[in-house]
């Protein structure tokens, strides 16, 4: 096709060609390469920005959520996290599967930045986040590339908490104690020996004293109510840490506070623009977050005075909300008591509901938890 252009008498002639365009066809491994890569990206950007699944690997959780169960994570509840090690391979956490190497480049960091949320973090929501302070290099990750846990939120950021025999206590006030929590129990029985299945069957881990009638049940205070019916069981007791009994495992990990993992005595969990004066009573409970979480170089003087990025303090402001994590399976959880507060950027986000569930101790017919598919998390 030509097309003529003139403009007055003296202008040139143009003359314009339409060639014929070829159409490149894809081959089939290009083709498959595009669907891949599209694949991967759209995977990402859902696993990073709306939801995610997770599997539960230990009975921390238990009755709520049991080992072999399968469940989505919302990341939009409270906001998705950008990524803060964005140089990493695609889903995979912090290791590569079967090299074992790292699945991640740590080279550029972006800082900690949030999405806005459908609705802020409440007291009881069950909550996947990064485990605390890993340690020191080499073993020491990003906040986003360390290990991913899941607990109860028990105390928000503001909020004073205390526990007291296992109780625990908000604003001076009894939190609320699910029945389906687990603690442990010393149960005598008659003589006659347990069924093995049905206390498989209730999921109540059991150990037995060699050459006695004794044993420990970890169970509910709901399943502890039933087992004290049994004709076969003489007495029933739960076994709590007393007040007092220092335990060093316990945070703050110091025996000035005489803590143990049922008895904590009252204290603020640190909130965003929270200024608290820093005191021999108040510097063991918070340096951990004010160095290792905030950023800050501190220097510990006599034990009652904090030198932070080499001036003086008597007092911090805290620059993030935290919060207090603890197990359902009270006697069988490392959770907050042992390493204390959460910061906020370290929430990844809110449990919502199981979608699968296997049994790899039940029976042939019963590997599968039926009735726990598509069951919401509370």
């Amino acid at each position: 096709m030509k097309a003529n252009f003139w403009k007055g008498k003296s202008a040139q002639k143009i003359t314009i060609e339409k060639t014929d365009i070829v159409k490149i066809k894809k081959s089939a491994g290009r083709e498959w390469f595009d669907a891949i890569l599209f694949a991967v990206i759209a995977a990402t950007l859902i696993r990073g920005l709306f939801i995610e699944a997770y599997a539960i690997p230990s009975g921390s959780m238990e009755k709520t959520l049991l080992v072999g169960d399968f469940l989505f994570v919302s990341k939009i509840n409270y906001g998705a996290r950008t990524p803060i090690t964005p140089v990493a391979f695609p889903f995979a956490h912090h290791t590569l599967p079967i090299i074992g190497t790292k699945a991640y480049w740590d080279g550029i960091q972006l800082g900690y930045h949030r999405l806005p949320g459908l609705t802020n973090i409440k007291r009881q929501d069950v909550i996947v986040f990064n485990k605390p302070v890993e340690g020191v290099a080499p073993y020491f990750r990003p906040i986003d590339k360390r290990e991913n846990l899941i607990k109860r939120c028990v105390a928000i950021a503001g909020d004073t908490l205390s526990i007291v025999n296992a109780q625990v206590f908000i604003n001076c006030k009894p939190s609320e104690n699910k029945l389906s929590g687990k603690t442990t129990y010393f149960v005598q029985s008659d003589g006659t020996d347990f069924n093995q299945q049905t206390l498989h069957d209730l999921r109540i881990e059991y150990q037995q004293y060699p050459d006695t009638d004794d044993y420990i049940f970890t169970m509910s205070r709901e399943q502890a109510a039933m087992v004290k019916k049994w004709p076969i069981v003489k007495q029933i007791q739960e076994m709590n840490s007393k007040i007092g009994e220092y335990d060093s495992e316990i945070f703050p990990n110091n025996p000035r506070f005489a803590w143990n993992k049922d008895n904590v005595s009252a204290f603020v969990i640190p909130k965003q623009n929270w200024t608290v004066k820093l005191d021999s009573t108040t510097i063991p409970l918070y340096i951990k977050a004010i160095s290792d979480y905030e950023g800050n170089k501190v220097v510990l003087i006599n034990n009652n005075q904090l030198r932070i990025n080499g001036k003086i303090a008597d007092s911090y402001t805290f620059k993030q909300n935290y919060y207090w994590m603890m197990g359902d399976n009270r006697h069988n959880s490392l959770d907050s008591r042992f390493w204390g507060m959460v910061p906020e950027d370290h929430i990844v986000g809110k449990a919502l509901f199981v979608w699968f569930s296997y049994d790899a101790e039940g029976s042939t017919l019963n590997k599968i938890r039926w009735n726990r598919l598509f069951s919401s998390i509370k």
